[in-house]
């Protein structure tokens, strides 16, 4: 079993770095040894899971097979381990749980403030990784849950809708756009916008353009910035207008800076619940049911929308 598991690790290590090197130091053994293991787990297999040459490393359909159900074993085995482990010593049991920083942080103080009657030593330990990032680490079985923005339609994962919200513009106090309620994508033609980096979110980012080129509404250039905090000094000397999300919004909304609801449909904010398609965990599933429940209760809250701030 111990060698099976060496074997998985190189093929899964391969086909993540796409170099024997590389892959080798990933899993802290030489890179002869690795070729072996792949070589070995092959012939077992009776198959190439990677096509190579001098310069290029490719995954075969099979490979791409092996790989996802080897992931799945490598994950549920040392869930197995641990999961022994802390009813031996009593331990606390502990899920990791997923989140984006553009998530409102109700959702994340809601589901930390569930308790389980089963399982009344729960801890829930949150990690904070952009969207896109999230559905990779579930799938990879890094976290257990994940609280993500407008995640991909994917047959792998399992996502309930917890909440939405508009995207708002920050925009300066002095420039004329302030003296709306509202804005659109009109009203933002050709202006200088501010967006986040691309690789934080690709779909939203790609959907903000794309619905502007729909519309004929492009800016005449767009900036981007890893937090929303950079975009203050161009949007409070009337230089661009940023596109933010709620709890970005009420942090930039001071001394020069306004900010409006975008009232795009096809621009919302969406914020799912995103387990795994194929988790069967009892656990993950009460603690979802637990968590649609708790919002219920306090449905007065009801992703309220902000009125113009500033």
């Amino acid at each position: 079993m111990r060698n099976e598991t060496k074997l998985m690790e190189s093929a899964i290590a391969l086909a993540e770095e796409l170099h024997f090197q590389r892959a080798a130091e990933k899993v802290n053994i030489s890179q002869p040894m690795l070729t072996k293991n792949i070589q070995e787990l092959e012939t077992i297999l009776g198959g190439v899971l990677f096509e190579r040459n001098r310069k290029h490393v490719v995954v075969t359909d099979a490979g791409l097979a092996y790989i996802e159900q080897a992931r799945k074993s490598l994950l549920y085995g040392e869930r197995a381990m641990l999961a022994a482990k802390s009813a031996m010593q009593e331990h606390d049991v502990t899920l990791y749980v997923g989140r984006s920083p553009y998530v409102d942080p109700f959702f994340v103080s809601t589901l930390d403030a569930i308790r389980l009657p089963l399982y009344p030593r729960l801890r829930l330990e949150f990690v904070s990784r952009h969207s896109y990032e999230l559905i990779q680490e579930l799938l990879a079985g890094s976290i257990d849950l994940a609280i993500a923005n407008n995640p991909p339609e994917s047959a792998t994962i399992s996502k309930l809708l917890i909440g939405e919200s508009p995207f708002y513009i920050a925009v300066g106090k002095r420039d004329g756009l302030a003296h709306q309620r509202a804005l659109d994508l009109k009203l933002l033609a050709g202006r200088r916008w501010i967006l986040f980096e691309k690789r934080q979110h690709p779909l939203l980012y790609a959907a903000i353009l794309d619905e502007a080129a729909r519309q004929n509404a492009e800016p005449a250039s767009v900036q981007t910035v890893t937090s929303a905090e950079e975009s203050y000094p161009f949007v409070a000397d009337g230089k661009a207008v940023a596109f933010v999300v709620k709890a970005a919004a009420l942090r930039l909304a001071r001394n020069d800076v306004t900010v409006r609801p975008l009232t795009e449909e096809a621009l919302r904010l969406k914020t799912y619940l995103v387990t795994r398609s194929d988790d069967d965990s009892k656990l993950v599933s009460q603690l979802v049911r637990a968590y649609v429940r708790k919002t219920q209760e306090v449905s007065e809250y009801k992703q309220l929308t902000l009125p113009a701030i500033g």
